[in-house]
């Protein structure tokens, strides 16, 4: 199906609303397009590996949604195909709201952000929750052994549509990693830069004596 995010969020009232507000010529033409690219392609996969977090929302039995930070390694998001993601559910504060919520109602979306680059990914999908001895095989290739957390269970998402948002209003941020690469350079800089100072002054008080 082309466009298959837009088959799935845009109801007729979200539809209306665009056609009152001149955007629904633009995503008409999408829709229209018969083009149906995979939801996880080569731009998705790389973004998804250097991700380290993400915000899962789900919705309760009682129809509120809520909305979790999920964080980790970078890359703890998995890609397993073109329609399959899955992360370990590290243990956090023991409210299990989200692993409730799915319970009851197995779709979610999320939302990754990369601020350097002012890029975001929308993602819908269905999750299978595995617990137990079925989550052991998955924990194996989703754990990383230098990330030290409990793995309580493995969710595994059928992707079904997945939609690049535009770069309006991202407020650009750098993690500490980021700013250590980008200031390196400069630092190697600074250290030539003292090294030969210190050897100009040697020379000098030689040159004195």
């Amino acid at each position: 199906m082309a466009y298959a995010f837009g088959s799935l969020v845009f109801t007729p009232v979200i539809k209306a609303l665009q056609e009152r507000y001149g955007s629904r010529r633009q995503y008409a033409m999408r829709e229209n397009s018969g083009f149906s690219p995979d939801p996880i392609g080569p731009s998705e996969t790389q973004f998804l590996t250097e991700a380290d977090s993400f915000y899962m929302s789900s919705v309760g039995a009682t129809g509120w949604p809520y909305v979790q930070h999920r964080g980790g390694p970078k890359g703890f998001l998995k890609v397993i195909d073109e329609r399959t993601l899955a992360f370990a559910d590290f243990r956090g504060n023991k409210q299990y709201i989200s692993a409730g919520n799915l319970a009851t109602d197995d779709r979610v979306a999320l939302i990754l952000v990369d601020y350097p680059r002012q890029a975001r990914l929308k993602i819908l999908g269905r999750v299978e929750v595995i617990e137990g001895t079925d989550a052991k095989e998955w924990a194996g290739k989703l754990g990383d052994p230098e990330y030290k957390a409990v793995i309580e269970r493995v969710f595994v998402i059928h992707v079904e549509a997945s939609d690049w948002n535009c770069s309006q209003h991202i407020t650009p941020r750098f993690t500490e990693e980021q700013i250590r690469e980008a200031l390196a350079p400069v630092e190697k800089e600074m250290q030539a830069l003292r090294r030969e100072n210190e050897r100009l002054q040697a020379e000098l008080v030689r040159l004195k004596t």
